[in-house]
């Protein structure tokens, strides 16, 4: 083994330990400020006392008609179906105190709803620890490492307090795009599983085809097709034409509220903010830094999009060169860096980057942009104004603040620039396949077009055996 890969498998140790104290640090002071105020600090959500509602406001509508066409969900109907089974039907009430939501009665009555939140959240601490081990078998230390990132990192964390059906989705990703599960098919089935619960990750397989894996791709379409189509017999509503209207709905709503700032993964938001009349930025900052941010934030997010598209097309030259991780990872952020999909979703990008190794400018700096992006954690810039809010842990009304900080400002930045390392590397790694003409290794395609001049085609099998000793293939497919 030489220097270069003890280096890949030893290498970080210390900036890893280091991270994970300070995570470990800030969970424990973000418990203290709970128990103390009765709430959670920045960067959890602002509202008290909406402390798991993305559960329990989702599994009210489970069990009224009006799912689509008055809440306007975006969820396809296997949410709901999965709601009505984690749940107690006594606990939700006929009638809504508000428009969207049952009110708290909800979450002191079903605990079947609460102890599933809870344990949705330690299965993916779980299926994280799993994932790595078998990843990192020189090196068990970074597996923990990189478990504890994940697992007490901001992202999921921000899941758990939402209650959000992210804890159900991740896992199913976990499964799809891991090697936990030997059977292909068992993985398409969960592949099919978690986009049914977020669309947005059917961006993250179908970039496959770059890799050659038809029947894989196939795989997944039908297991998603077949997943709808049997969550919506259960369910009786949420045909694709009305979740497809719901969500267009929701796209084309502008940003009303500063807050909306708080989780954000994308600039969306505030692009919204500065190009808009609902809220006064131009007396805030000043209208030369509305003109800077107008045009460039646009230019920020197509230069990140140009450099994903490019990494995906050139994988298709050299398939073989790129992990299949990478293409999911490319597909995924490709996704979440155009639509804002909410605080969590940090967290699918980031398993996947913690699977690469730590080597190359371009890895190391993904991997510490997710370390920095775990850490739950604010800087607080200025304060906005002071409210009275009642509190849901502690059923009690309290004065909060709320403060401008700095993660909406620079966590989008983070995610852009992490896509933008992973594209970098991948085509750097594509040139090297063809620069040093590994091709020419691999007889399997010896048939296929060489799609480039110069390059080498493979021999025939048995000519490839005797000019060479072993595979020149630089990676493993799982």
């Amino acid at each position: 083994m030489n220097k270069g890969t003890d280096n890949a498998h030893s290498g970080g140790l210390l900036i890893e330990f280091i991270f994970c104290v300070v995570i470990v640090g800030a969970v424990i002071y973000t418990i203290w400020r709970l128990v103390v105020d009765g709430f959670l600090p920045q960067p959890f959500f602002f509202e008290p006392n909406d402390t798991f509602a993305d559960w329990f406001n989702t599994a009210y509508w489970a069990r009224d008609r009006g799912t689509y066409d008055v809440w306007g969900s975006l969820y396809p109907p296997i949410s709901f179906v999965f709601l009505r089974f984690f749940g107690m039907d006594h606990c939700y009430p006929k009638a809504r105190i508000v428009e969207s939501s049952p009110g708290l009665a909800p979450r002191e009555c079903d605990w079947l709803g609460i102890g599933s939140i809870f344990a949705l959240y330690i299965l993916d601490v779980v299926l994280i620890y799993l994932l790595f081990r078998k990843y990192e078998k020189r090196n068990q230390l970074r597996a923990i490492l990189r478990t504890i990132c994940l697992g007490l990192g901001w992202p999921l964390l921000d899941g758990l307090e939402r209650g959000n059906l992210v804890l159900v989705s991740f896992a199913c990703f976990l499964l799809a795009a891991g090697p936990l599960l030997k059977s292909a098919r068992f993985r398409y089935i969960f592949a099919g599983i978690a986009i049914n619960f977020k669309v947005y990750l059917i961006a993250a397989f179908v970039p496959l085809v770059v890799k050659r894996k038809w029947i894989a791709v196939e795989g997944i379409v039908l297991s998603t097709i077949f997943v709808y189509a049997l969550s919506f017999a259960i369910l009786g509503r949420g045909t694709p034409a009305e979740v497809l209207y719901n969500i267009m709905n929701w796209s084309s709503m502008a940003t009303v509220n500063p807050l909306d700032l708080w989780f954000s993964t994308t600039y969306n938001a505030l692009y919204s903010l500065v190009t808009t009349d609902v809220f006064p930025v131009t007396l805030l900052v000043g209208s030369r830094w509305v003109n800077v941010l107008a045009v460039g934030i646009p230019i920020l997010q197509h230069f990140t999009q140009f450099f994903i598209v490019a990494a995906v097309a050139v994988t298709a030259i050299r398939p073989e060169a790129v992990s299949n991780y990478r293409v999911i990872n490319l597909g995924l952020m490709l996704a979440l860096i155009t639509s804002e999909s909410g605080g969590y979703t940090p967290v699918y990008f980031s398993l996947l980057v913690m699977l690469e190794p730590w080597k190359g400018f371009g890895r190391k700096w993904a991997i510490i942009s997710c370390y920095v992006m775990a850490v739950p954690l604010d800087i607080f810039i200025d304060p906005i104004t002071q409210v009275v809010r009642d509190t849901y842990i502690y059923h009690a009304t309290t004065i909060m603040t709320f403060w401008l900080t700095l993660s909406p400002f620079v966590r989008p930045l983070l995610i852009e620039t992490v896509a933008i390392a992973l594209a970098c590397v991948t085509i750097r790694e594509v040139w090297e396949d063809i620069h040093q003409q590994r091709w020419a290794g691999r007889s399997r395609f010896r048939h296929d077009h060489p799609l480039l001049p110069w390059v080498r085609r493979p021999p025939s099998p048995p000519l490839a055996r005797a000019g060479r000793g072993d595979d020149l293939s630089p990676t493993v497919d799982h």
